[in-house]
């Protein structure tokens, strides 16, 4: 798996995410589990059943955090600049065609938030936007076609 880049805070939030489902949520199955198991006959326990495939979504979760986390690297934010667009830059950017302007903080995949404006660099969009330079335009094509933006600020 590929380096996954993100901040400190990113990090902070993804170890709290992994706290919580092995300290909370995996004792609270597992008192699940125990208690469909006392009530018999395995075979037709719906509860059971429920409590065991939660079980296993609940640890294929903590798998991927833990996978997530063993190929984070941590993005020192004193070393940014904002001669182009990289990772952690917040971007204003125009729609040339509609005139529309949206501004974007381009983060890694597992902090990415739309509402916050925190764009996933693997979108099409930031993909797109890396490495421009303000006044530049970015052809990036979306699901909903060509689409032109200007760059008009990169920022911290």
């Amino acid at each position: 798996m590929a380096a996954i880049y993100m901040t400190e805070e990113g990090y902070k939030k993804l170890m709290e995410e992994l706290n919580r489902l092995e300290s909370v949520e995996r004792p609270a199955i597992s008192k699940q589990i125990a208690e469909a198991r006392d009530k018999g006959d395995l075979s037709e326990n719906a509860e059971y059943d429920a409590a065991k495939e939660a079980q296993g979504l609940l640890e294929m979760k903590i798998s991927q955090l833990k996978t997530t986390i063993a190929n984070a690297r941590m993005i020192d934010e004193s070393k940014l600049n904002t001669d182009t667009v990289q990772i952690l830059n917040k971007v204003k950017i125009r729609n040339t065609k509609t005139g529309q302007e949206m501004t974007y903080t381009i983060v890694s995949e597992s902090e990415a938030n739309l509402k916050e404006q925190k764009l996933a660099v693997t979108t099409p969009i930031a993909k797109g936007l890396l490495g421009k330079k303000v006044g530049e335009t970015a052809q990036i094509t979306t699901p909903n076609g060509e689409i032109q933006f200007e760059v008009l600020e990169i920022g911290i």
